[in-house]
């Protein structure tokens, strides 16, 4: 009929087909339920894990630490001591033991009460000096293993050739001058008894130079300077020339030094 137009039976509105479609979409989810792809392919240690029991830490689970409303005990973790000891903390006190009292130094003021031996070799030793020829102490001088010691260290070729050489003159007489006025003091017997007993001089060696009387003092001065003393009082010991003689009469050594 002119001035219509037809609609065609076979075709439907777009929105009515579309809700069909999610209808019939929806009926066949609810009567076949969804499968993951491990169910589908039935993996057995995935089931054996799904039906473990789950353990609990009670360490770390708070709800597993009661049992029956009581606490589960929790051992603890020593402490380690501590580095700082305290008053009173005996576990690494050492008791000393008692340590032997120092003997005394034994001072001879009488040199007439020197062993023979060692009264001969000092007279020798006088004699020596005052004659002013220094190769005059060259028989005494011990010899070998035994060689009288001039210097600290390595033992020279020619002992007295090295104490003309610590010499202010060249000569050796300043040498002799100093053996004469340390010889002349009173001496020292050091070790007495023991293998290694020696009588030195002078006996300030063998004392705390801050223990001397005035008298020693006086002593000391004829042999060394004030400001000499006060720099071995600053050293802690005596520290000018030396002389020891063993018991047996022979000369050990002439040094200065520690």
């Amino acid at each position: 009929m002119p001035g219509k137009r037809l609609i065609s039976s076979n075709r439907r509105p777009l929105p009515a087909l579309a809700a069909a479609i999610v209808l019939a979409l929806s009926f066949v989810s609810a009567t076949h339920p969804a499968f993951a792809l491990t169910d589908l392919h039935g993996n057995p240690d995935q089931q054996a894990l799904k039906d473990e029991p789950v353990v609990t830490d009670p360490m770390n689970d708070p709800d597993a630490r009661q049992e029956d409303g009581a606490d589960v005990e929790i051992p603890s973790v020593p402490m380690p001591d501590s580095l700082v000891k305290k008053p009173g903390d005996k576990s690494d006190i050492v008791e000393d033991k008692p340590s032997e009292p120092e003997k005394p130094t034994e001072i001879i003021r009488d040199l007439s009460t020197l062993p023979e031996p060692v009264s001969k070799l000092r007279v020798a030793l006088v004699e020596a000096a005052a004659s002013g020829d220094i190769e005059r102490l060259r028989p005494l001088m011990s010899t070998g293993e035994d060689q009288t010691q001039v210097s600290v260290g390595d033992a020279p070729d020619d002992p007295i050739a090295a104490l003309k050489s610590l010499s202010g003159d060249g000569e050796g007489r300043e040498i002799l001058a100093i053996l004469l006025d340390i010889i002349s003091t009173s001496a020292a017997r050091v070790d007495a008894g023991a293998a290694g007993e020696t009588y030195v001089w002078p006996y300030f060696a063998e004392k705390k130079l801050d223990a001397l009387k005035p008298p020693e003092i006086v002593e000391l001065y004829r042999i060394v300077t004030a400001s000499d003393v006060s720099d071995m009082k600053e050293f802690g010991s005596y520290n000018f020339y030396r002389i020891g003689i063993t018991p047996d009469g022979k000369w050990k050594f002439f040094v200065a030094g520690d």
